[in-house]
């Protein structure tokens, strides 16, 4: 079953930014990476997807058309994009507890445990508003995972995190994604970290996707995910690949 279909999906800003005719697919179980630099257009390929920005083209979650059936699969589905939705003048509890209130089966063990998964339960009381960036990421997580939803869309999900926070959410997401089927849809412009994470890669640059593989497939020609888009890079601009 494809999770999420896009056909010649475009949405492209006055300053020529944003995705031009993107069509991907990702399949359910997949955690797929979207690679490519600050700018290139992943955040508004993910923005089209959830539907916060008007888009061209086709749009399809779940099998269904996104304008049609929105709070469905809405219902279903868990995102992080760009800065967290964060009240900084509640708790980490709280605002948990009121994105939480949209979902009638969520109660506080459920929130509980969600924070206590991204590690940051010790902290529940405190205002989000005294927290640090990698804190505060935490917290966005907490709010994308709490409904136990089916499809969860990242953007940049690591950013602001130290070391020991990058290994701790990948393995949260490979643990979803292996023991709960959950689909993953996931941006960054570091290649170490698709490689690591993700078991498909599509890169995007300069608004466009330029390829589409298996992680596997990537790094079978090239020692790692850096090199396989370098490559890909130089061969849409029509460079010589030594």
């Amino acid at each position: 079953m494809n999770v999420i279909e896009t056909k010649n999906l475009t949405k492209l800003y006055k300053n020529g930014r944003g995705v031009r005719n993107l069509t991907l697919t990702v399949e359910k179980g997949d955690i797929l990476g979207l690679l490519g630099p600050n700018g290139s257009g992943k955040t508004t390929a993910m923005k089209a997807i959830l539907n916060l920005v008007r888009s061209e083209g086709d749009v399809r979650v779940f099998g269904l058309n996104l304008q049609d059936h929105f709070e469905e699969i809405m219902q279903k589905t868990g995102a992080l994009i760009e800065s967290p939705a964060i009240y900084k003048d509640m708790t980490a509890y709280q605002n948990v507890e009121m994105h939480a209130a949209l979902y009638p089966h969520i109660d506080k063990e459920r929130i509980e445990h969600i924070l206590d998964v991204v590690h940051i339960l010790p902290y529940k009381n405190d205002k989000a508003g005294k927290f640090s960036l990698g804190m505060k990421q935490r917290l966005g997580l907490a709010i994308a995972f709490v409904s136990n939803p089916e499809l969860i869309i990242l953007d940049e999900p690591v950013n602001g995190l130290d070391i020991e926070g990058v290994v701790e959410i990948r393995e949260i997401i490979q643990r979803l994604n292996e023991e709960r089927g959950v689909t993953f849809l996931i941006s960054s412009h570091m290649a170490s970290e698709i490689e690591k994470t993700c078991n498909k890669v599509a890169v995007i640059y300069e608004s466009e996707l330029i390829a589409n593989t298996t992680t596997e497939d990537a790094l079978r020609l090239h020692p790692s995910m850096e090199d396989y888009f370098l490559s890909v890079v130089k061969e849409k601009r029509g460079e010589i690949i030594i």
